[in-house]
């Protein structure tokens, strides 16, 4: 089977920061974020990462967007090499970062929208005709035309969104996406992703969230990831068990 998203014995350390006074270049203490990581994702399913912070979510989501490189292991994005073959990657991906990130506060969001489309080389009548339909697909039309430091938490969150589907990606990649925002805009977003991007469009999504409820609603798989390792893999009934054992040990 061809996933869409793999990885094989995926590991990542990070140098450990000292004092001057205490820094002695043969003596560099390590703290591993990610260790032997195995995961396999097919293609459109939603796939969920939960765990503490400082368990290896995001470094994990990081490397998968080729944003770090791995020091041992592989990992392949729709079949690419993340190490080797980060420009295919990048085609192929969304990455969803938190609303407020990146944005310019006094350009409108059809503005931000123009220029990050010009940072992906979609340009000319495509970017404008795909603009429209990402908005539209967001519910942000009659609000495109607003300055970005007006819009609401929810619109901020609508819009990071537009941002990462303007290439129309296969895999989006999501870090927590609706933290910060009110119950009712959740529900809305996370019906969004559920109904119209996996469901609808078929696109794989692979998610990390601190919320059990959120990954119950969402996700086929999810995989428990503490310490930079996975420590259970599987159907929300089977990470519940597992949290229910480690929480009575």
């Amino acid at each position: 089977m061809a996933y869409a998203i793999e990885t094989l014995n995926l590991s990542k350390r990070f140098p450990i920061r000292r004092g001057l006074v205490d820094f002695l270049p043969w003596q560099n203490k390590w703290l591993t974020a990610l260790d032997k990581v195995n995961i396999s994702v097919a293609p459109g399913e939603i796939f969920g990462l939960v765990g503490p912070n400082g368990g290896g979510k995001t470094t994990l989501i990081k490397m998968l967007c080729t944003l770090l490189l791995p020091d041992e292991g592989k990992a392949y994005v729709n079949r690419y090499d993340v190490a080797s073959q980060p420009a295919e990657v990048k085609k192929s991906i969304g990455y969803f970062l938190e609303g407020e990130r990146s944005f310019y506060f006094r350009l409108s969001g059809r503005q931000n929208l123009t220029f990050f489309a010009t940072l992906q080389n979609i340009n000319g009548h495509y970017a404008k005709n795909r603009i429209e339909e990402v908005l539209e697909l967001l519910e942000l039309s009659p609000h495109a035309d607003r300055l970005f430091m007006d819009y609401s938490g929810g619109m901020r969150q609508r819009l990071s969104l537009a941002r990462a589907l303007l290439h129309e990606p296969v895999i989006l990649f999501l870090d927590e996406p609706t933290k910060s925002l009110d119950p009712v805009a959740a529900h809305n977003f996370r019906k969004f992703l559920k109904e119209e991007l996996a469901k609808g469009r078929g696109t794989t999504l692979f998610i990390a969230t601190h919320s059990l409820e959120e990954a119950k609603y969402l996700c086929d798989r999810i995989a428990f990831l503490d310490q930079g390792s996975i420590k259970a893999l599987g159907d929300f009934e089977r990470i519940e068990n597992f949290l229910s054992y480690k929480f009575v040990l």
